[in-house]
């Protein structure tokens, strides 16, 4: 999953990346509103966490345009007002959702899978390809009730999958949705990541989940 962060407090934004990518999230950020609907308009994004004070053009302004081009990205507002009137605003404005600073962090994350769930065909917290389940509040996996130890970025890769089983994902796709900007175009990271994943989801089993497709990418699905 890939989110933008548009927040000019230069300290507060490098935390909010950590924090995330730590999670496993792809994360890109920016410090101003011109900015973020650059990143807006030319990538493709799950969540954006705006903060509505920022220099060039304020969050407001960034959300009402990408509602206006009928853009329905989740999204987050940070602020440090904490009205009613300012809430209202901003959700009428078309935010999903509305955080004041200062804020946990642990929140933040709660909050973050609250929005993308809503805007998402899995409406449970659980996704099931087999007897492979995942929990997406706690970022665990298990087969056949067997806990798998996977890293951040392999627990991500993972989630995608599932939430797109049957579907063939390119290199070039799961890279979009896991790594930001900083990523190196035409490295074999994405392979070395799906051969982890393949020895922890299918070793041992007679069954395989996880499936090579070819010159076009990698698919998950139980085979019938």
């Amino acid at each position: 999953m890939r989110i933008l962060i548009a927040e000019d407090e230069h300290d507060l934004n490098h935390l909010i990346v950590r924090v995330l990518e730590k999670e496993g999230y792809g994360v890109d950020s920016c410090f101003d509103g011109e900015d973020a609907l650059f990143y807006l308009e030319n990538t493709e994004y799950d969540a954006a966490i705006l903060d509505i004070m920022m220099p060039k053009k304020d969050g407001l302004t960034v959300l009402k345009t990408l509602r206006q081009k009928n853009r329905h990205l989740p999204v987050i507002l940070l602020t440090a007002r904490d009205s009613i009137a300012d809430r209202v605003n901003g959700l009428d404005s078309g935010a999903d959702d509305y955080l004041i600073k200062p804020f946990d962090f642990d929140e933040l994350l709660a909050r973050i899978r609250s929005i993308t769930r809503k805007h998402s065909p899995h409406v449970s917290s659980t996704l099931s390809v087999g007897d492979l389940t995942l929990d997406i509040r706690s970022h665990t996996a298990k087969r056949d009730g067997k806990v798998i130890e996977l890293s951040s970025k392999e627990y991500a890769i993972l989630e995608y999958m599932c939430m797109n089983p049957g579907i063939v994902l390119s290199r070039d796709k799961i890279a979009e949705h896991i790594w930001n900007y900083d990523y190196a175009g035409g490295s074999n990271i994405v392979d070395v990541y799906i051969s982890y994943l393949r020895k922890k989801i299918d070793s041992g089993y007679s069954k395989k989940l996880l499936h090579t497709i070819w010159g076009s990418g990698w698919m998950i699905k139980e085979n019938t």
